[in-house]
């Protein structure tokens, strides 16, 4: 098994690790498609209670959905790491149904910070928004000793 094989095995069991305890990722209804190190993918079906006033999927909803992947991403490494700030850009609007698909790359990992782009698309490849995060590494290991 090569070092990046062994990266990406333990990048899986990190997101599985935080998995079992992420209540609002799974109450919204989302799955992780894949975890490598510094880069996750995570998708979600919008709901009808996902829906504003417009009848339009809540920016709220997409912006959980790119803090996910996000999350996964940033933690991959065995490192407990926390947002310590994030913006998005809204591009097109999705609806009732619509599968959108968070993918988190890592642009820069410091020793205590990085900053991570995620692209948000619909099941047609179209982008719904651009999220970028910065992270904050904090004292700790994601996985058990």
């Amino acid at each position: 098994m090569s070092q990046q094989d062994d990266a990406d095995l333990v990048a899986e069991q990190c997101a599985d690790v935080m998995w079992a305890d992420d209540g609002a990722s799974q109450a919204m209804g989302m799955q992780i498609l894949s975890v490598r190190e510094g880069c996750a993918v995570v998708s979600m079906t919008v709901r009808k209670d996902m829906v504003n006033g417009h009848g339009m999927c809540h920016g709220g909803m997409i912006f959980s959905l790119a803090d996910s992947a996000f999350a996964f991403a940033c933690n991959s490494q065995n490192l407990v790491a926390v947002a310590s700030g994030a913006c998005i850009d809204y591009l097109r609007p999705t609806f009732i149904g619509d599968v959108l698909t968070a993918s988190a790359s890592v642009v820069n990992q410091g020793e205590k910070s990085g900053l991570y782009d995620v692209v948000v698309r619909d099941q047609n490849s179209r982008i719904i928004a651009q999220f970028r995060g910065r992270s904050a590494r904090i004292r700790g290991a994601v996985l058990p000793e």
